[in-house]
């Protein structure tokens, strides 16, 4: 009877302190008298009370770590950097990760730092907000190289933020709004000049088709002149005389034109009563003129 208590007794022991579950995604390092003896995967485990414990866990998720990093730039802009590394323990390297390192956390920041630190200050302002993944990269190669030692893999390392001083963004803000508005000032001015040479293009076809508009009235003004003057030749008088009389028959009609609006306030000079006839014998005159230099002309020319 004492053996069966005792054989309940020691199993109760077992069932109690020798039971372990560990969880999905997790593992269970399990040491016997504090040496490390085995690695336990998810599911229900049995280890001996007194003699094995189960010394720590270790997820295998992928955790994430946000570092803050102050540096300066190139052009002396001090600048605060937001960091997040995605690392995860790798699976075949528990006991490394485990065992060789005592604070992961630290070890991926004391990386960052350095890492940002050296690439940052050969970069202007501007620059590093063009080329974040290149740093980005660097970090993550830099993290690689360091971790892998100690049974971390590095899944991504992102520049999530850059944040320089607060003088320094206002001053890039100005920057940008004197930009843009030069950008815009460029545009109306070239506006502007398009609207300038519309006009002036718009302008110089209106001249050229009132000239020619002119060129074509007087075209026909000629052609009527010519006319008259064939009208006039059929009946006995000549050129000279025809064009006389249709200046002189021009005028009158003008002065008929003129008339006919009351409130026209032209003035037709001269307007006195002989003015035609006067008119006529300066014509005459000034044909006749005319005549005498051609034939002058023509007999030296023939000399």
């Amino acid at each position: 009877m004492a053996q069966y208590i005792i054989l309940v007794v020691v199993g109760l022991i077992l069932l109690i302190f020798g039971l372990f579950i560990v969880k999905q995604q997790q593992v269970a390092i399990v040491e016997r008298f504090g040496k490390f003896i085995a690695i336990r995967k998810p599911g229900l485990h049995v280890l001996i009370p007194m003699v094995d414990r189960v010394s720590g866990r270790m997820s295998l998720r992928i955790q994430q770590l946000d570092v803050i990093v102050e540096t300066k730039t190139k052009d002396d802009v001090f600048v605060q950097m937001k960091v997040s590394v995605q690392f995860v323990v790798l699976e075949d390297a528990v006991y490394d990760a485990f065992y060789k390192l005592d604070n992961p956390h630290e070890q991926i920041r004391s990386y960052v730092f350095d890492t940002v630190r050296a690439e940052v200050p050969k970069l202007r302002l501007d620059d590093v907000f063009e080329k974040k993944d290149d740093i980005a990269i660097a970090i993550r190669r830099e993290l690689e190289e360091a971790m892998n030692t100690y049974g971390y893999g590095i899944i991504k390392a992102l520049v999530t933020d850059i944040d320089p001083d607060d003088a320094v963004k206002s001053a890039m803000n100005r920057i940008n709004a004197a930009e843009r508005q030069k950008t815009a000032a460029e545009y109306e001015g070239e506006a502007e000049r398009i609207r300038i040479v519309a006009k002036a293009t718009a302008e110089a076809e209106s001249k050229r088709l009132q000239g020619q508009g002119i060129a074509d009235q007087r075209r026909e003004i000629a052609k009527g002149l010519e006319e008259s003057v064939e009208v006039l030749n059929q009946v006995g008088i000549n050129s000279q005389e025809a064009s006389a009389l249709i200046v002189i028959t021009q005028h009158y009609d003008t002065l008929h034109a003129v008339s006919e609006g009351t409130n026209s306030n032209l003035i037709l000079l001269p307007n006195s009563p002989n003015a035609a006839s006067n008119m006529l014998n300066d014509l005459v005159s000034s044909f006749a003129v005319g005549n005498k230099v051609a034939e002058m002309n023509q007999n030296s020319k023939s000399e």
